[in-house]
């Protein structure tokens, strides 16, 4: 389990299932349907209940974040987020350094993955 710079609670389970997709659009501040364009696209997958409702983990929310900051303030389009995310994983098992102006997400990605 990954650890946020001392921000969790030993036991801290990231992976629970808590969030609604009404919640979490909330605690994303964007629309319900991004989210379901994210799955679409497969660059998310949330818990699913046995009445088929959608439930995000914080790791989940955490991941939206990144998503969220590579789209707005990077301009990357979906197909490179995916890309990316890919490569940070990649570079994360090799122990590789990110270019400078990725830095930031890079280690935000690092934490939850």
């Amino acid at each position: 389990m990954a650890r946020a710079r001392g921000s969790l609670q030993p036991g801290f389970d990231l992976d629970k299932p808590l969030y609604t997709i009404s919640v979490a659009s909330e605690i994303l501040e964007t629309h319900p349907r991004t989210l379901m364009l994210y799955e679409d696209v497969g660059l998310i997958e949330p818990f699913r209940t046995t009445t088929n409702r959608r439930r995000y983990s914080q790791r989940d929310i955490r991941k939206l974040q990144v998503i969220q900051h590579l789209t707005r303030e990077k301009g990357v389009n979906l197909a490179g987020v995916r890309h990316i995310l890919s490569l940070f994983e990649a570079m994360k098992k090799r122990g590789l350094e990110p270019p400078p102006d990725l830095r930031e997400v890079f280690d935000r990605y690092s934490e939850i993955i």
